[in-house]
């Protein structure tokens, strides 16, 4: 196998960062990927990237970051576009031709000239570079949209259809206009790599994975892609705790019968005796703060819980803003359209009061009256919430008779520690009586399932 030095380099970078950004490719991935560069070289570059993806990755979700990634460190070209730099009027103008002939060459030339005319800022070595952003206001491509439509369609000629397929043309010129955008902030990125080194743009320039992106600041694309994790992780975490509740079925050395077996061959514990476990499957209770952002990260909780049920004997769900209803039921139709389950919690259960705040002391209180007979000495409770009481009273009284009825008591926390007691939180005070665990992405949440959860 004989890949050239440079190719080498540039693979093992590639490699390096993805692991940086939480993928799990070993040397016998490495290895492949390198074959598949022997085999396939550099002239077709896509092919390239497709045989890489292969060799690398173990599920389509992880392109979002791969993808990137391989632009940087096997770049479409080195350096600036040749030629002047255009005018925004030639630029855009220029553009709407490309997207409405969908000439992908010339939308990838047309993205390189657009972050060099546009896209500069700064004044000095150790401050410039080119910026996606300000290249995509400054060209606004989206305004383009009713001219390239025009264009393509021939309306400009006084052709025309229907509605549906004038739909149909609209929606094919946003993708075109959407793909020209990735085209920029690629180019941009290969800009900024050539100027400040390619590994640390690669690290530190990229959106990570769904898995590692946090709760609070996910926006409803990466909301949408972790939902579709759910089921998948939850078979994974599933098969965590069967294995975890086998071993935990052998039980533990009982010393003082060990020791007493242990007379017959002169104080030697050749067989050590097992005090047996009583299988049996615990109790899950959560009650979950569904206001605001932390209705995103409480959400897809919910849905995971409800696709490991079977694990427990019984899982209950509760939600709250400032008052508080059990919404088990609910969780388990909306796991079949879970698009729409915070909306069906806001609109089908008391979850809201006289006012649309959270108030942690109001919900817990309710809770702890209403809903005793739901914790009991098998019931593991599981809070989750950035304990933000918006100034009300954190009635830490009711989340101490909550822990002493319930067998043990969890709060996940959505927001840094660093977050913890600042401004309204009372996530500090709660956490002296419960433990209270940072969970900010599916990464965290899937560490902790799997060690908190009772088997």
């Amino acid at each position: 196998m004989t890949v050239p030095a440079g190719l080498a380099e540039r693979l093992t970078g590639l490699v390096r960062t993805l692991r940086a950004h939480g993928m799990r490719i070993g040397p016998g991935e490495t290895i492949d990927a390198a074959r598949v560069l022997e085999v396939l070289g550099l002239a077709d570059r896509e092919r390239a990237r497709a045989g890489l993806a292969a060799a690398l990755l173990h599920n389509e979700g992880q392109r979002a970051v791969f993808d990137p990634v391989f632009d940087l460190y096997f770049p479409l070209g080195v350096g600036a576009p040749d030629g002047a730099p255009k005018d925004r009027a030639t630029l855009r103008e220029q553009l709407a031709e490309a997207l409405a002939t969908n000439d992908q060459a010339a939308l990838t030339r047309l993205a390189a000239e657009a972050v060099d005319a546009l896209g500069q800022y700064g004044t000095s070595p150790a401050t410039d570079g080119w910026s996606a952003y300000q290249t995509l206001d400054r060209l606004r491509p989206e305004t383009l949209l009713a001219r390239v439509l025009a264009a393509a369609t021939g309306a400009g000629a006084g052709g025309g259809g229907g509605g549906f397929t004038d739909r149909l043309a609209a929606d094919e010129i946003r993708r075109r206009i959407e793909d020209f955008r990735e085209r920029v902030r690629t180019e941009a990125r290969r800009r900024v790599a050539e100027r400040r080194g390619t590994d640390q743009v690669a690290q530190r320039g990229l959106a990570p994975t769904a898995d590692r992106v946090d709760f609070l600041i996910a926006g409803r694309a990466q909301l949408a892609e972790l939902r579709r994790t759910v089921h998948p992780l939850a078979r994974k975490l599933a098969t965590r705790l069967a294995a975890r509740r086998r071993r935990a079925a052998r039980g533990r050395i009982d010393l003082r019968r060990t020791l007493r077996g242990s007379l017959s061959t002169g104080g030697v514990p050749v067989r050590p005796v097992l005090r047996r476990r009583r299988p049996a499957r615990p109790e899950i209770v959560l009650l979950c703060d569904v206001s605001g952002s932390v209705a995103g990260f409480a959400n897809f909780t919910m849905l995971l819980v409800q696709a490991l049920s079977d694990q427990f004997s019984k899982v209950r769900v509760f939600a709250f803003v400032n008052r508080t209803d059990e919404v088990t039921r609910l969780v388990t139709v909306g796991a079949a359209d879970p698009e729409r389950l915070g909306a069906r919690i806001l609109g089908e259960a008391a979850v809201t009061g006289w006012h649309g705040s959270s108030d942690y002391g109001s919900a817990l209180a309710e809770f702890a009256d209403r809903h005793r007979d739901a914790v009991g000495p098998r019931t593991s409770v599981f809070i989750l919430g950035d304990g933000r009481t918006n100034g009300g009273d954190p009635n830490l009284d009711a989340l101490r008779r909550i822990s002493e009825r319930a067998r043990r008591v969890h709060w996940l926390n959505p927001e840094q520690p660093s977050s913890w007691g600042t401004g309204d939180s009372a996530a500090l005070r709660y956490a002296e009586v419960v433990p209270m665990h940072a969970c900010r992405n599916v990464q965290q949440l899937s560490a902790l399932i799997t060690r908190l959860l009772p088997v």
